[in-house]
């Protein structure tokens, strides 16, 4: 019996594991679609688009996939069309949360991210109940073993970068956000590894423990976990000693 358990716990974990994979790839898949949408079919032309195919070769896509969805995307060949949503609520203990989402269908998702929020102690809200605590910034993280500060300061800060964090064994550098794709490109031609995001930055943060730490991080997870959200921006923080109370 010890055999089939083993054998059942080693399925269950592949099965989730698969889960896992199958939902980057669909998020994976929209935002591929939406950028050959919006900025063209050609990566050279298109900064998101050609982000969008180095974080789909990243996850191991097959290169198939990544061209049929670049496909849908320019209207070669038929498929769903996405429309981008963002989405404003309420967590425990007044925290704020921003949701990038991509959907077929606005009815279903808005029905379902608020019932995420209500199961968890939250409230999703109308246009400005989050927006106005965040800015909207461009996020680089460069490896400490790509560059040092010298560097740093000499080609993302001369680039036009507004600032930059040391993330222990990352760089953070902050752009604005329209400034994004072309210090990318600098940081390429500079030999320096880099990868590159649009981001809601918290303004403040609210930091937060027990209770309500548990329940906004386990709101992040779900809100995350849903297939049409593409990224999940929240402006509280939780101390490293309360991570390890919670895990």
């Amino acid at each position: 019996m010890s055999g089939h358990s083993k054998w059942a716990t080693i399925k269950h974990k592949k099965a989730l594991v698969d889960a896992k994979r199958g939902k980057i790839f669909t998020k994976l898949i929209k935002e591929l679609t939406v950028a050959a949408r919006m900025g063209g079919g050609e990566p050279a032309n298109n900064p998101r688009l050609r982000k969008a195919i180095d974080d789909a070769k990243g996850q191991s896509m097959p290169n198939d996939t990544i061209k049929r969805a670049v496909q849908r995307g320019t209207g070669e060949i038929e498929g769903a069309s996405y429309d981008e949503v963002l989405y404003e609520g309420t967590g425990p203990a007044g925290t704020l949360f921003l949701v990038e989402g991509m959907t077929d269908n606005r009815n279903r998702t808005v029905a379902e991210i608020r019932k995420i929020f209500e199961k968890h102690s939250g409230v999703l809200g109308g246009a400005g109940t989050a927006g106005w605590a965040f800015d909207k910034k461009g996020l680089i993280a460069i490896p400490k073993s790509a560059a040092t500060e010298d560097q740093l300061m000499e080609v993302a800060v001369g680039a036009g970068a507004e600032d930059y964090a040391d993330a222990g064994e990352e760089w953070s550098v902050s752009t604005p956000p329209d400034q994004l794709g072309a210090i990318l490109d600098v940081l390429e031609k500079a030999k320096i590894q880099a990868k590159g995001n649009l981001a809601y930055l918290p303004k403040t943060k609210k930091a937060i423990s027990g209770r309500d730490a548990e329940v906004s991080l386990n709101l992040v997870d779900a809100l995350d976990d849903h297939d049409d959200v593409q990224n999940v921006f929240a402006d509280f923080d939780v101390s490293e000693e309360e991570l390890q109370k919670l895990s």
